[in-house]
């Protein structure tokens, strides 16, 4: 699902969008600007929420909101259309939409990114990136680079803080040698032979686990999301409707309960490496681990993504920009002739080589 929002232009009532190199609004068609509403003193910490409250559904209802959505059958997106609008594309995936609308009601979003990247630059990212891949087509290069307008989507993702305290018990193996007599090319040789000496340890480590990062949507494949990190938190406004003026917002998929799942996984392979410091030692035995999680909060937030996604020859090329780094990530093509040309090239070269190496001799 993605949101739309417009802004009427205060002099001639055309759309304002929002321009990340001068962080305000702007008129395309007449120029004015207007600057980004303070949020005032009250709004302007991004507060956590309550994760217990929120999957018991007694969340207080300003923090909530209905939104009217159409499903992509390809990718399975789910898309905000405006109420005029009966055929579309899907902004993930290039496939033809037919509207149809169904409610959604979900958790608000608490803070975003803004767009540091507008269009232009993210287009450049995106074909530095493709002329990097020797092995890309030679079409689908020059089709991206002509190709049509990125879209600026906002995608959602959780982030969680808890407080932990783990309990352990393992062994820690400490490093030791001993010589010994081997036969080697007909000699006896003396070698050195590592051994482990293992002794039983128990312990409790505690940790506190503050913005703990989860992707929301199923849009996009997480390899590419993933690849887009590092993500500044420090740099998260408090969410106002404003930032998203000419871009989409995407509502998430993945619900508050599953994004703790994953949270969870995170948390736990922090864990198993603050286990293995505290044991010490040359290695590390893990035989068990009790972990009390407590205090956990959460925020829905928005993080910044320019989107391409092309159809060339039957297939989808789906293309990512982080919005606010320039960092790219997207589908790797391969031209079967390239590939021909360079297994060619490479028997070509090493006969050669052989060929020389022969006469030499």
């Amino acid at each position: 699902m993605t949101e739309e929002h417009r802004f009427p232009c205060e002099q001639c009532g055309a759309d304002y969008r929002y321009d990340p190199a001068r962080a305000e609004l702007v008129c395309d068609h007449c120029g004015d600007v207007r600057a980004i509403t303070d949020p005032g003193p009250w709004k302007a910490d991004i507060r956590e929420l309550d994760y217990r409250a929120a999957v018991d559904n007694l969340l207080p209802l300003q923090e909530m909101e209905e939104l009217q959505v159409s499903k992509c059958p390809n990718c399975g997106a789910e898309v905000e259309f405006e109420p005029d609008t009966h055929a579309t594309e899907c902004p993930f995936c290039a496939t033809p939409v037919v509207t149809g609308t169904g409610a959604h009601r979900q958790i608000k979003p608490r803070g975003l990114l803004p767009f540091a990247l507008d269009e232009k630059a993210a287009h450049d990212a995106m074909n530095g990136w493709l002329g990097r891949l020797w092995f890309a087509p030679n079409g689908l290069k020059e089709y991206a680079r002509k190709g049509r307008k990125m879209q600026g989507i906002y995608v959602p993702y959780w982030t969680f803080d808890a407080r932990t305290r783990s309990d352990y018990s393992g062994e820690r193996g400490t490093v030791y040698y001993e010589t010994r007599q081997v036969m080697r090319d007909g000699k006896m040789q003396t070698v050195r032979v590592a051994k482990v000496r293992w002794r039983g340890v128990s312990g409790r480590v505690a940790r506190f686990f503050d913005d703990v990062l989860v992707l929301a949507s199923r849009s996009l494949p997480k390899r590419f999301t993933d690849a887009l990190e590092p993500w500044d938190l420090s740099r998260l406004e408090p969410y106002q409707p404003e930032f998203l003026a000419g871009f989409r917002a995407e509502g998430y998929q993945v619900d508050l309960a599953d994004g703790f799942v994953e949270a969870r996984q995170l948390m736990d392979r922090q864990i198993e490496r603050d286990v293995k410091f505290d044991i010490g030692g040359d290695r590390q035995r893990i035989h068990r681990v009790d972990t009390q999680v407590s205090e956990v909060t959460f925020k829905h937030i928005l993080l910044p993504v320019w989107l391409a996604a092309y159809k060339y020859r039957g297939e989808t090329y789906r293309f990512v920009v982080n919005g606010t780094t320039g960092r790219v990530q997207g589908e790797r093509p391969w031209s079967t002739w390239k590939i021909a040309l360079a297994v060619i090239v490479g028997l070509v070269v090493a006969g050669a080589i052989g060929y020389v190496m022969a006469q030499s001799q």
